[in-house]
């Protein structure tokens, strides 16, 4: 931004809210690109953890099937199968409930939003109001 007019500023009144608007046009200009920069890094961050996430799940959910199978079997061989089967199934189902729940707590909006652009665009604000009241922040 330009400097700040000194009491020798050959500058008129009008010139110099005319640089103020071109500065607040330029900074805004400025900010929205960073915000746009800033969600475009994290949805590309987020869509490569999804991948990740989607594959390895399909893993562990194939994992899981085996190791299950061999828990029913073992069981059956001190108890009837369907009881064996019952029992691991709403184990099984009961732990599932739980992950659910607190994935589900974990996947909140505020995780995407672009805090280095608002944190900046309220300092901005700040010096834009410092600015309109005669003061310079520094």
């Amino acid at each position: 931004m330009a400097d700040i007019p000194t009491a020798s500023d050959p500058r008129t009144q009008p010139e110099l809210v005319s640089q103020l608007t071109t500065d607040l046009a330029t900074l805004v200009r400025q900010e929205s690109e960073l915000i746009r920069t800033e969600m475009t890094e994290k949805m590309q961050a987020a869509g490569r953890a999804t991948g990740e996430v989607a594959a390895g799940g399909l893993l562990l959910a194939a994992a899981l099937l085996v190791l299950l199978q061999a828990l029913v079997i073992a069981l059956s061989k001190i108890m009837d199968p369907v009881w064996a089967s019952l029992i691991v199934g709403v184990g099984v189902a009961a732990v599932g409930a739980f992950l659910v729940r607190t994935g589900s707590r974990a996947m909140k909006p505020q995780n995407l939003s672009p805090d280095r652009s608002v944190r900046q665009l309220r300092k901005d604000a700040e010096l834009v109001k410092g600015k309109r009241n005669g003061q310079v922040i520094g």
